[in-house]
């Protein structure tokens, strides 16, 4: 949630963002500095985690791949992502886009199109959490949140914290 309020202060129409998830205490204890520019002190809660924002993620792969491409050393324990989505609220009819072009003007005139953040976080130990918010219910009272929300993104990024000879 901490990422998700994190989202929200940067505004909309934000690149996707991914961050490593590392135990507070350990980065503390590599870099003692960075306790005052994180407002800890000692001690620190061993669950606590500290999200350290990546570089990002190259433009001209989808998702799917990059995702693919991406490996976190064992010092990391978990991962989240940060990314906006423009969903369309179905009904029993199959919505065909333009094979042609850029399909995102399309999406955007069909009736009931949503923007909405997804925030996704999973960890080593196999916790995970989502949160959800949309543009047009933007406030934090109105953020959903819970374990499966996104289910096929944090197993995505699940994936990604497996060691390669896993799967």
């Amino acid at each position: 949630m901490d990422l998700e309020r994190h989202a929200s202060d940067q505004g909309w129409d934000q690149p996707v963002r991914v961050y490593a998830l590392v135990p507070t205490s350990d980065l503390l204890e590599r870099e003692p500095a960075l306790a005052g520019m994180l407002g800890v002190s000692a001690p620190v809660d061993p669950s606590a985690l500290t999200p350290i924002e990546q570089e990002p993620l190259p433009e001209e792969l989808p998702l799917e791949q990059a995702l693919g491409r991406m490996a976190w050393p064992d010092a990391v324990a978990g991962c989240a992502l940060v990314m906006e989505r423009l969903v369309v609220k179905g009904s029993d009819e199959t919505l065909a886009p333009p094979k042609d072009g850029d399909t995102g003007p399309w999406a955007q005139s069909q009736e009931g199109a949503e923007e909405i953040r997804m925030v996704a976080g999973v960890l080593r130990d196999g916790g995970r959490h989502s949160a959800l918010r949309m543009r047009s219910h933007d406030s934090e009272d109105q953020v959903l949140n819970g374990e499966d929300l996104v289910p096929a993104l944090t197993s995505a990024l699940a994936l990604t914290l497996e060691e390669d000879g896993d799967g």
